[in-house]
């Protein structure tokens, strides 16, 4: 399986810097390095699902829950979620920060920052374009369809994490 190569920050235990690396070196050597994704929802609640494209080098057809890549040097997981929903799905938005953690499954051990992006109802058919190298297929689920979508699909290692992760921060905030 081929990773992008891309530099990104390895971090510690504690998120702290501690050089540059690449993406497939941290990836290969199992170095923690820095991941942004973004739950997309609506103002009904519906969460936004997409199918990644077979073309991809990770996960190759695989649903998700999340939209997200690796952070670059130097950038925020506030800002690398940002670049990732505009370079994936075409949205401009700037994506709350909700959460940090260490996610140890997938390719590799990674600092995930988890964001939320709310899309207004009234442009929610003309906020998604998403890039068709990155994007095959992607739909708005209520969160009961999304549960059986997640035990018939197959999703990507960190849609699991992610969601269920979500999903109580949401609950806990209530």
């Amino acid at each position: 399986m081929c990773v992008v190569d891309e530099w990104v920050e390895r971090v510690d235990g504690q998120d702290r810097v501690l050089g540059v690396v690449t993406r497939r070196e941290a990836v290969r050597v199992g170095w923690l390095h820095r991941v942004a994704v973004t739950v997309c929802r609506d103002e009904r609640g519906r969460i936004l699902v997409h199918r990644r494209s077979g073309q991809v080098s990770r996960f190759p057809g695989l649903y998700e829950v999340e939209v997200g890549g690796a952070a670059n040097v130097g950038e925020s997981y506030e800002q690398a979620a940002a670049r990732e929903l505009a370079e994936e799905l075409g949205m401009r938005a700037l994506p709350r920060l909700l959460f940090t953690f260490i996610n140890r499954i997938g390719l590799s051990p990674h600092w995930l920052g988890v964001h939320e992006a709310v899309v207004p109802d009234a442009v929610v058919q003309d906020t998604v374009v998403p890039d068709p190298d990155e994007v095959a297929w992607h739909g708005w689920l209520t969160e009961p369809e999304l549960g059986s979508a997640l035990l018939e699909w197959r999703f990507t290692p960190d849609s699991h994490a992610v969601f269920s992760r979500y999903l109580a921060f949401r609950s806990a905030r209530s």
